[in-house]
């Protein structure tokens, strides 16, 4: 079964034979267009729909607007760049199934002509026997020769419309120099379409198609192209929207939408993080004559790329540096001089926590925001309102038709920081909702903290904190209105009066259930502490567990759970830096699985009254990889 973006599965409407359909023979077995049995304005609404639903699962985003999806024309051989699979048969297409089976797309009704052309010839390439070019074009497999691992294409629009191919080959095979340009040669002279010809290297299991940086090997390095008004330089390898006409509308929608947020200032200053060839940055430099744009790109080839056109679009107001994104921090950093814009195209994974931090902090009038991915999406914009900035309205457009893919641009600009969420006040208590990458208290590298919300509240100028959650965890968290009513509900921590429930996802499975009793340095000290669990769910091959400590140890579940093999998911600490990266790669995870989901507190002897419960349903964020994780694996 097909899945959406959030992992849901994707049916036709019950009854309904959607009008307007395009067919495939591959439709079944591909999978790359799950939404190709829907009508395309079913396909539209079904679009909409997932990504006000990833927004709906953080109540701090309540009242967001979710705009009309902006349909796309065409909605068939549209693409300008594809990744495609190759593997004996020859098979040239994508995974599908759970096995990673290649299907052979000989019909792909989504590729532009160019690129059909280009991928038919590579086809009858790779078929030939010997291979005509040696093992540069015969397909990896396990009692093959060959190297061939998949192939990127990329097609530009310019006065001679061509394809820069970029074949990926197994580095554990990688052909010689000479192999290579035979390889080319006769890639080139097969398509004509073919300008030019790269290769990148890549281990064989590795998780991402692409390799490392294609390098030359025939034929163009680069060619024009062009999205909208703007003029561009083409490289392998680096990022280009699928759809032209568009990348050429959204172009268009980022400028309109930061020019007129900048107004006109003597010498706006922009930047553009995860810029690729330019195509946003470049659109503002145009609709903003004064602006000075810095870009950053961390392919060197594309910010080349992206330096040659600028000398075209805007001499002189352009600065391209070839770095990642984190590498701007300093740049953002209070005292360094202020941007008045900053542009974010980040792949599918979103913004890290950090850089989310580095962004608001340099208090920008705006933040311009361009998504692939509706999860992390709303929960960067979840992280933005606790950070002083608000999105009042989302513009998704359809980039990728047939797909369950949606693209989103949002504008982000300041606004006031919401209240936490209140569970609980009476008594000389107050408990909130604690939302994550927000301190329970104020540290230094953090601009904000959850106790300073709290003492926004009415009442609570002098609450105190009762304990504290670590910076990636979220859920329940308790205040005392003071210090001096602080003592008194403090002892049902210290009388045992309190229990607490967690919800984590851990590496691994677990037993059923189980007891981890091993002492633990705490304030210099080794002290006792034990940790119950039972394993609710599973997910992705993973435990969901439920958690109760005895005691309220530094770190106490975090280091239990790793003691024992089982670390918490997303754990940066004493976690699994492999499966924290698959975690956020694959389902958005950006922190610890670490959620307060139930506090219980006794009266004290001879109090009269029943236990006091708090809640805090699973925060969205986690909600959204666990949903996700749970679909696709």
């Amino acid at each position: 079964m097909s899945h959406g973006p959030e992992g849901e599965p994707l049916t036709p409407p019950a009854g309904a034979e959607p009008a307007e359909r395009v067919h495939c023979p591959h439709a079944a077995a591909c999978g790359g267009c799950p939404l190709i049995d829907l009508a395309y304005p079913e396909q539209l609404a079904h679009k909409r729909d997932a990504l006000a639903r990833a927004v709906a699962r953080h109540a701090v985003l309540a009242g967001t607007e979710v705009a009309a999806v902006l349909a796309a024309s065409p909605v068939t051989g549209y693409r300008t760049r594809a990744k495609l699979v190759v593997a004996p048969g020859p098979r040239i297409g994508l995974y599908a199934g759970p096995d990673h089976v290649v299907t052979d797309i000989p019909e792909c009704r989504v590729l532009g002509p160019d690129l059909a052309r280009a991928t038919a010839a590579l086809r009858e390439l790779c078929r030939a026997h010997p291979p005509a070019a040696g093992s540069a074009l015969e397909p990896y497999g396990k009692r093959g020769r060959g190297a061939l691992l998949g192939v990127d294409l990329r097609a530009v629009a310019a006065e001679r419309p061509g394809v820069l191919a970029t074949l990926i080959v197994a580095r554990e095979r990688a052909p010689g120099k000479k192999v290579a340009r035979a390889a080319a040669e006769a890639l080139m002279a097969a398509a004509p379409e073919i300008l030019g010809v790269s290769m990148s290297h890549r281990a064989v299991h590795a998780p991402r198609l692409l390799g490392d940086a294609p390098e030359h090997v025939a034929g163009a390095e680069s060619l024009p192209d062009r999205i909208g008004a703007v003029e561009l330089r083409a490289t392998p390898g680096a990022f280009v929207q699928a759809h032209r006409g568009q990348a050429e509308r959204l172009a268009a929608l980022v400028a309109e939408r930061v020019a007129a947020r900048l107004g006109d200032p003597e010498e706006p200053r922009v930047l553009e993080l995860f810029a690729g060839a330019g195509a946003l940055g470049l659109a503002v430099a145009r609709a903003c004559p004064r602006a000075r744009v810095t870009l950053v790109e961390s392919l060197p080839a594309a910010a080349a790329a992206a330096r040659e056109a600028s000398l075209r679009t805007a001499p002189g107001r352009v600065t391209v540096r070839a770095a990642e994104a984190s590498a701007a921090l300093p740049e953002l950093a209070p005292g360094a001089p202020p941007f008045d814009a900053v542009l974010v195209d980040p792949p599918r994974r979103g913004l890290a926590p950090e850089l989310r931090a580095a962004l608001a902090g340099a208090a920008p009038r705006a933040i311009a925001y361009v998504s692939c991915d509706v999860a992390t999406l709303a929960r960067d914009l979840a992280a933005f309102r606790w950070l002083g900035y608000a999105g009042a309205r989302l513009e998704p457009l359809d980039m990728i038709p047939l797909s369950a893919e949606v693209e989103t641009f949002a504008l982000l600009v300041p606004a006031p920081v919401p209240a936490p969420r209140v569970l609980h006040d009476g008594g000389g208590l107050l408990a909130v909702d604690k939302p994550p990458h927000l301190p329970t208290t104020p540290q230094g590298e953090h601009a904000r903290s959850l106790l300073d919300a709290v003492r926004k509240l009415p009442g609570g100028a002098a609450a105190v904190p009762l304990h504290r959650l670590d910076l990636g965890t979220s859920g329940v968290c308790l205040f005392a209105r003071s210090a001096e009513v602080a003592g008194a509900l403090a002892r049902a921590f210290t009388e045992g009066r309190s229990r607490k429930t967690y919800l984590a996802l851990v590496r691994g499975m677990t037993q059923p259930r189980g007891s981890i009793r091993r002492p633990l340095e705490d304030e210099g000290r080794m002290r006792e502490a034990s940790t119950r669990y039972r394993r609710v769910a599973v997910v992705a091959g993973h435990s969901l567990l439920e958690i109760e400590p005895a005691e309220g140890r530094r770190h106490q579940i975090r280091r239990h759970l790793a003691s024992i093999g089982h670390p918490v998911v997303g754990d940066a600490r004493w976690g699994d830096a492999a499966t924290n990266r698959h975690f956020e790669a694959r389902y958005g995870l950006d922190r610890t699985f670490l959620h307060c989901r139930r506090i219980e507190l006794a009266p004290g002897a001879g109090e009269p009254g029943p236990s006091l419960v708090l809640e805090s349903e699973l925060a969205g964020d986690l909600a959204a990889a666990e949903a996700r994780a749970s679909a696709l694996d």
